[in-house]
């Protein structure tokens, strides 16, 4: 089984031997490592082991900084499928469950600002502790509530593992909360594993199977929840790739509809409640993908409301996929050059998740057959935040 590496490492490894004026060869001979295994590991091409990590710290004097950006590999199917088995077995008292829930919306709220690496940690302690809670008794209500705060805890687990394109561990993740949405009869949940499952499509390039999805979810979805509404924006997306003007436009007008008496949720930033600023950025997005020229308008809007000063705002994650869709609008507009200078700042902001990065390299695509001079510009800063791995 794979280790679990940081996208960093191989930045790091490279860093930490120019900063020591060692060569490939010099450090090869000193960690008694090949030359190429080294420069392999630096371009992310292998992964390191855990052992080899803690090498390369010793010989480079890093003090664990290595070290602790590789992993041991996590048996994902054993570990979703002994969390879902204990569900099955037990229930947990009340005591706990305001906490666990609670909890659950922190964790959803932190996604919009959080590193999906340094998210995942705290996800996985959280549904560990579930876990151990499952062990305990209670009455049937209350199973319930846990096996919902698991399922929900299961589908963000699922998430971010998608961010760090690691589709095995989200697919084992997400049969677990799909499984726990029926035990615990919540087609929320359900349905947010459905939509889940159509972004990944999507980013993958499966439109067809990303439609279906998305379709699937709007059915299991209460009417008017934040997943139906997320699902509805899904499938617009999608049949925006597909170039279907009047699908886009269809599945637009219903996400209009939906949205169009939207309140401001106590939690904005919560990645399970729909917001009027995520339907204006997905808007966006739409428009962007489809070559509409009302994009340009929409994604500016959007991006003053997500990021008024330019710092990246509370949801910077967010705030650089508007700057992404934003550049889109631009070059739909015949202006490269600022279309590389906004997607070259959503890029710096190191906020562009590797589950993202196929937009900003289908915007430097795009603006290099423009010839703009700008262009070089924009992929040296691509090139220098490009993951690793």
């Amino acid at each position: 089984m794979v280790s679990h590496v940081d996208p960093r490492f191989g930045v790091l490894l490279r860093t930490l031997r120019t900063r020591q004026g060692l060569s490939l060869r010099a450090l090869g001979q000193l960690a008694h490592r090949g030359k190429s295994h080294l420069h392999d590991l630096e371009t992310g091409t292998k992964a390191p082991t855990p052992e080899t990590a803690r090498h390369l710290d010793e010989v480079l004097r890093a003090g664990g900084s290595l070290a602790c950006l590789v992993h041991q590999p996590v048996d994902h199917d054993a570990e979703a499928g002994e969390l879902l088995a204990r569900a099955r077995a037990s229930d947990v008292s009340a005591e706990t469950l305001a906490r666990i829930e609670a909890g659950v919306d922190d964790l959803a709220s932190a996604y919009a600002t959080t590193r999906p690496v340094d998210l995942l940690p705290r996800v996985r302690r959280q549904l560990a502790y579930v876990g151990r809670l499952l062990e305990g008794r209670g009455t049937l209500a209350q199973r319930r509530r846990l096996v919902v705060a698991g399922g929900w805890l299961s589908v963000l687990r699922a998430t971010v593992h998608i961010d760090l394109l690691q589709r095995s561990a989200a697919g084992a993740h997400l049969r677990t909360a799909m499984a726990f949405a029926e035990d615990g009869e919540d087609p929320e949940v359900q349905a947010w594993c459905l939509e889940t499952q159509a972004w990944d499509r999507l980013t993958r390039g499966d439109y067809r199977r990303a439609i279906s999805l998305a379709q699937q979810a709007q059915r299991a979805a209460p009417r008017g929840s934040s997943a139906h509404i997320q699902a509805t924006a899904q499938e617009a997306r999608v049949w925006a790739r597909l170039s279907d003007l009047r699908r886009t436009r269809d599945a637009l007008d219903r996400l209009d509809r939906l949205t169009a008496n939207l309140s401001v949720p106590e939690r904005a930033e919560h990645h399970y409640r729909y917001d009027p600023t995520k339907a204006l950025a997905y808007t966006a997005t739409t428009l962007a993908w489809a070559g509409d020229p009302a994009a340009e308008q929409i994604a500016r809007t959007a991006l003053a409301e997500l990021d008024p000063h330019g710092d990246g705002g509370e949801r910077p994650r967010r705030s650089a996929s508007a700057r992404l869709d934003l550049a889109m609008a631009l070059l739909a507009a015949d202006q490269p050059d600022e279309a590389s200078v906004i997607a070259a700042d959503a890029v710096r902001s190191g906020r562009v998740v590797s589950s993202n990065w196929w937009r900003a390299r289908e915007v430097l695509r795009r603006v290099e057959l423009t010839g703009t001079a700008e262009a070089a510009a924009f992929r040296e800063v691509y090139k220098a935040y490009r993951p690793t791995r």
